[in-house]
């Protein structure tokens, strides 16, 4: 349940985002894409909607997965500083305020309005969550919400995820799961493994050896097989999401 400091080692990726700046459901949301059938919610991880990495990302799943991508700002303008976390300066982060401003109880309806606003745009959608975000798409795509608000659902190295939120899974559901993950842990990976596969919902684990929590958005090409790892992963999101947006 608890959020460690790897989770915000950050690494600025080459290139410059070419989306833009829109609303969604009164927050300010990052959107690449023009397609008017299907969607993606990006939900970012700690580092927030402004981090390059992420917007570039969204850039990649709009071209490469045919849809409009959408990137809210789930921290209400609130950003931690890069220059602290590029220096791994942790003690000067105040990271259990921000964790207490940004709760689950407090952002989940936020994130699922966001959602419920897609689902009514676009014919199809599929979200993507990060770290902080791993938690919220399984609450997206909860088999509580009937008709369900979203196709599928991914989740990279989650954090906050409990027991119960894999226990109420309702819609197909990619993992993408680095070996070493002191938040994402082998109790839960197996937990994962034994209620998804028993569930008869479509399931996908994709396992990256060798490297640590926050690889898939960090993508740091000075930390062993990283930048590899970043790549396999987007490559594997956007090859899940494809089945379900463009049925």
């Amino acid at each position: 349940m608890s959020v460690q400091s790897c989770c915000l080692k950050g690494f600025k990726w080459e290139g410059s985002p070419t989306g833009h700046i829109e609303k969604l459901d009164n927050l300010n949301v990052y959107v690449s894409g023009e397609n008017k059938d299907a969607a993606i919610l990006v939900i970012h991880d700690l580092l927030g909607w402004s981090f390059p990495n992420v917007r570039l990302l969204a850039d990649h799943y709009s071209q490469e997965a045919n849809a409009t991508v959408y990137v809210p700002d789930f921290f209400d303008g609130e950003v931690l500083p890069f220059d602290l976390l590029c220096d791994e300066k942790w003690g000067e982060i105040d990271l259990a305020g921000f964790m207490a401003r940004n709760s689950r109880d407090i952002r989940e309806p936020q994130i699922i309005g966001c959602a419920r606003a897609l689902r009514e745009k676009h014919g199809k959608l599929a979200a993507i969550g990060f770290c902080y975000g791993g938690w919220a798409v399984f609450r997206i795509g909860a088999k509580e919400h009937q008709p369900p608000i979203v196709d599928c659902v991914t989740a990279g190295h989650p954090s906050l995820l409990t027991k119960a939120d894999i226990d109420g899974i309702g819609v197909p559901v990619q993992m993408l799961a680095p070996e070493i993950d002191p938040v994402y842990t082998a109790e839960l990976k197996m937990h994962t493994f034994q209620t998804l596969q028993a569930s008869g919902i479509p399931f996908d684990y994709q396992h990256f050896p060798g490297v640590a929590h926050a690889c898939l958005v960090r993508g740091d090409e000075k930390r062993p097989g990283e930048r590899a790892a970043m790549v396999r992963g987007k490559n594997m999101a956007v090859s899940w999401m494809k089945q379900y947006l463009h049925k």
